[in-house]
């Protein structure tokens, strides 16, 4: 006669492995602020524009071949972008990424200028509920940030006929952060489908400084400021689709088809501006806020985020090749917004003249694996080696006489480590956005990231004779 019974060693994995997982994100989450506080002019001249530079995480292996891989099947990722693919797990899985980017910024009169800053880029959960059947994801990440700081010079004429020279400053921060949960499900071997319900909320902030730069004028000219500040909030969704065929050229490859859409989104906001200025009396220049109705105003409104659809292919040649291709497509054209500043052909939410294109992005990527799947091979030849590149027509067009392209090239090696279904991937891209034609600054930069994915299985019961 047999007994079930539980191992002392696994009811306590169990239950303090939650409690880890719980304890890692309350930190991540409380360094978010830090991260974002300190990071103020240190991004894209271009993040100025719209709502944002864009951020797309789909997973660490995602990251290291493109960016995309919609339609790739692993046991030791769960793509967030296709919620499809999360019906197909097996272990509890918990993901941490950062990063660390330098900014190379120069314009066409030769002016240059390096940014460097820390940033999350996501925080991921997934279990099965049924394995490789039914799956639950769900996922904390940046939707777009905005982090610029750009100084303008002019002169203004006084009565008396002398000119007074000024400087404007325009300073943003912030962004809107995207929530995510959803389910994914296998219909049968070839057909699996997914849906997420998506939160999406934020705050983003513009200042505007103008200060008058001649010393012999400060006594006489007040600087001020202006502070421009939006909360939005609102939910949409995201549908995917995963075809999987096997033996398609050969015995044991596979091909994948991946889709998913995400549709158009209405956040509701208030906008709050705050008009200051610099009292010559106040000692150390301190800037006041000025009584007044008319200094300080609260509106609500509403934005309206475009339609976004993914569509990925990926060929798994045997247990060693992986080769993907990917593409995106976003209707920013459709973006609107009642706040007065805000949308077409104004940007969101102040400082300076730029209209909203549609924007698609075209990657792909390699990966091999030397071992397979053989876990008798050198740690050498179990490491996977990626490598991947990516094409984009960004949303935003500051000059209407020139386009905004941006390029990239990726890179990556996922370590094996001694615990089943844990790896650690350490990433790297390169790349430039825009030009110096025109009005138009160019941006070279650098990403190296970090990323962590523990991989458990979970209130597993063992049987012992």
């Amino acid at each position: 006669m047999s007994s079930r019974l539980v191992p002392r060693s696994v009811a306590r994995r169990t239950r303090i492995a939650p409690m880890v997982v719980l304890l890692a994100v309350g930190i991540l989450l409380g360094g978010v602020g830090a991260v974002q506080a300190q990071s103020s002019g240190s991004g894209s001249i271009y993040s100025r524009f719209g709502v944002g530079e864009l951020h797309g995480f789909s997973s660490s292996q995602s990251q290291a071949l493109g960016g995309g891989a919609y339609a790739l099947r692993s046991l030791n990722y769960n793509a967030a972008q296709n919620p499809a693919l999360w019906s197909d797990q097996v272990y509890t899985r918990f993901l941490m990424s950062g990063s660390f980017r330098a900014v190379d910024v120069r314009d066409g009169d030769g002016r240059e200028g390096l940014l460097q800053s820390g940033s999350l880029d996501a925080i991921h959960f997934s279990f099965p509920l049924y394995r490789r059947s039914l799956g639950v994801g769900l996922a904390f990440q940046p939707y777009s940030q905005s982090d610029f700081r750009v100084t303008r010079d002019g002169s203004v004429t006084l009565p008396s006929g002398t000119p007074a020279p000024y400087e404007v400053e325009f300073d943003g921060s912030g962004g809107l952060n995207l929530l995510r949960g959803g389910l994914g499900y296998k219909i049968n071997e070839t057909l699996r489908v997914g849906a997420s319900a998506d939160v999406l909320f934020g705050i983003r902030e513009s200042r505007r400084t103008t200060r008058f730069t001649d010393p012999q004028q400060a006594g006489a000219l007040r600087s001020a400021e202006v502070v421009d500040e939006v909360q939005l909030f609102g939910v949409t969704g995201t549908f995917g689709g995963h075809l999987a065929f096997r033996n398609v050229v050969q015995d044991e490859d596979a091909l994948s088809i991946g889709l998913s859409v995400t549709l158009p989104a209405s956040l509701s906001g208030e906008r709050v501006q705050i008009l200051e200025d610099e009292d010559p009396s106040t000692p150390n220049d301190t800037l006041r806020v000025v009584d007044g109705d008319d200094l300080r105003s609260d509106v609500d409104g509403d934005v309206t985020l475009p339609l976004r659809s993914r569509f990925g292919l990926s060929y798994q040649f045997d247990q060693r090749w992986t080769f993907v291709l990917d593409g995106e497509y976003g209707r920013w054209s459709d973006f609107s917004s009642s706040f007065d500043g805000v949308g077409q052909p104004r940007p969101f939410p102040v400082g300076g003249e730029a209209s909203l294109d549609n924007r698609w992005r075209v990657s792909t990527g390699a990966e091999v694996v030397p071992g397979g799947d053989d876990r008798l091979a050198s740690y050498l030849s179990r490491i996977a080696y990626r490598l991947g590149g990516y094409l984009e027509h960004a949303y935003v067009q500051p000059d209407p006489t020139e386009d905004v392209r941006v390029w990239g090239v990726t890179g990556g090696l996922s370590l094996p480590t001694p615990a089943a279904g844990t790896r650690i991937d350490l990433n790297g891209q390169a790349g430039r956005r825009g030009t110096t034609a025109g009005s138009l600054v160019r941006d070279t930069f650098y990403r190296v990231s970090l990323s962590i994915s523990f991989g458990e299985r979970w209130f597993q019961e063992r049987k012992l004779r």
